[in-house]
């Protein structure tokens, strides 16, 4: 994004939300780190999609599926990815911010219907 056009944009969302210059700044330098994933992410599976079929074709053979070597750099690359990942969107990735709360009230709500069908 051009530095007018980012201008203008946060202009629009300081009238609209009246965030500040720190805010902004923080949320587009989150958004540009998502990006970069989100293209890393396309870059891995163009690639290793090309490298797998080529694996195929040259040895001429579907068996070359059943070969380590068809997988390593998926293999490979996949713990370089998930690690980007995990830098890019936290480890609340899985769990979010509030599950340890949603998990109580959860149990507990269980809990307690469980009492009631016993008495």
């Amino acid at each position: 994004m051009k530095r007018f056009e980012q201008q203008q944009l946060f202009e629009k969302l300081q009238g609209e939300t009246g965030i500040s210059n720190d805010e902004y700044y923080r949320a587009y330098k989150r958004v540009k780190r998502i990006k970069r994933f989100y293209v890393h992410l396309g870059v891995f599976c163009f690639v290793n999609a090309f490298l797998i079929i080529n694996r195929i074709i040259d040895a001429n053979s579907i068996t070359a599926l059943f070969h380590w070597q068809t997988y390593s750099t998926l293999f490979l690359w996949g713990i370089g990815l998930a690690a980007h990942g995990i830098s890019v969107f936290g480890r609340d990735i899985f769990f979010g911010d509030d599950w340890e709360e949603r998990k109580i009230k959860e149990l507990m709500n269980k809990e307690k219907a469980n009492e009631q069908n016993w008495k």
